[in-house]
């Protein structure tokens, strides 16, 4: 950790919310932060979330964004044949085709990210997942689904050392979602040892994937629950002060629809960003609390307070450490689908991680943005798209 005012937190958290194919987004974001020696301590992340923490984790720090990216490449199909010659096509002519490349190049992509969402529901995608012959299967939750995941169990264990995801040297938190109590949990390598399987849990996404078998019982993706393991970092004990990087896939706020497709999209947006503004405002709230009860402690004679037990009681309750929750959130480039989290083409994965690593780069401009919170306040966000 370079940053002066990084090495004021004990604790540094990546937060990574769920969203399939859009999680390459989160993968240029680590770049970024790699780009300034911050390494987080602890990660916490949800479905593809907790694949991309399973790269940080199970990686030495100068590995991390190599293996990110062979991973990343691993899991999504090459460059399109297609798409490549229609850009050399318009490169071919020079300026003199700019007006014509701007008004078809949303319209180009939203075909060829069809055509490649269309594959990966058709052929699954290599290293990743598989369709069942006979879909949706049956004979047990394990094997009810539309697709096999077993590919990413040899993936997972090629690109990340597991001996190291278990050594401690960063927190590791997945969420996943009891299928029989319907209760939201997470996995922590401070209170087991983690295996590729508890990564596979995370990512089960019914009815695509089928439910994951741990110690007897059945786990579906976190997102069925939760998409946002956010309050897991906020809620732990002991209170630390803590610098925060939660980077969401889905945007609570956008357009309203007018055709179908847009529709089904939106409708995805809402669902999977799981209220995560919502979230910080409630917590927000809640350190406002803090801080005024421990202001009014403090207004208290000592020696009043010295007589009765129950004041430390209170002060250990209320002691509300300083969080300070850098949000990077994934915009919708004007082609995106309501396919947009199976749509894995190698040049939609290329544009993803792109925007991720400009994002950071652009909420690291400004180097207050990660100062601890001024006296007085104990929470404070800020979002490089609402800066501007």
């Amino acid at each position: 950790m370079r940053h002066k005012e990084v090495q004021a937190y004990p604790r540094v958290a990546l937060v990574l919310q769920g969203g399939g194919a859009l999680g390459s987004y989160q993968a240029g974001v680590i770049e970024g932060l790699y780009e300034v020696g911050i390494t987080p301590n602890w990660v916490a992340g949800i479905s593809i979330g907790a694949l991309n923490c399973a790269l940080m984790a199970g990686n030495a720090p100068k590995q991390r964004v190599t293996k990110l990216k062979e991973f990343w490449e691993t899991i999504c199909r090459p460059p399109s044949v297609a798409a490549t010659a229609v850009s050399s096509m318009f490169d071919m002519f020079g300026p003199a085709t700019h007006a014509l490349r701007t008004y078809t190049q949303t319209q180009t992509e939203r075909m060829f990210g069809s055509f490649a969402a269309t594959q990966t529901m058709l052929k699954g995608q290599p290293g990743f997942f598989t369709p069942r012959p006979l879909a949706p299967g049956g004979g047990g939750p394990a094997l009810t689904s539309y697709y096999d995941t077993t590919p990413l169990l040899a993936t997972l264990e090629k690109f990340a050392d597991f001996d190291r995801i278990n050594s401690k040297e960063m927190r590791v938190s997945i969420g996943a979602t009891n299928v029989s109590t319907g209760n939201f949990v997470y996995f922590d390598n401070t209170e087991m040892k983690l295996q590729p399987k508890h990564f596979l849990a995370s990512g089960a996404l019914p009815p695509g994937f089928a439910a994951v078998e741990i110690d007897g019982e059945f786990y579906w993706d976190g997102g069925c629950v939760s998409n946002t393991p956010l309050e897991q970092v906020l809620n732990v004990k002991p209170r630390e002060d803590t610098l925060i990087f939660q980077v969401d896939l889905w945007s609570a706020r956008g357009k309203l629809p007018t055709d179908i497709f847009e529709v089904l999209e939106r409708q995805k947006d809402i669902q999977y960003s799981s209220r995560t503004r919502g979230v910080t405002n409630q917590v927000n709230d809640l350190q406002q609390l803090r801080q005024l009860l421990w202001d009014a402690l403090a207004r208290i004679p000592k020696n009043v307070k010295a007589k009765d037990p129950w004041f430390d009681q209170l002060a250990q309750q209320v002691y509300g450490a300083r969080y300070n929750c850098i949000q990077l959130i994934y915009k919708n480039k004007p082609s995106a689908g309501h396919y947009k989290d199976f749509e894995f083409s190698h040049e939609t994965m290329s544009h993803h991680w792109s925007t991720g690593l400009l994002d950071m780069r652009r909420t690291l401009e400004n180097p207050k943005c990660l100062s601890l919170p001024p006296p007085g306040e104990n929470f404070v966000t800020y979002d490089v798209h609402r800066h501007q």
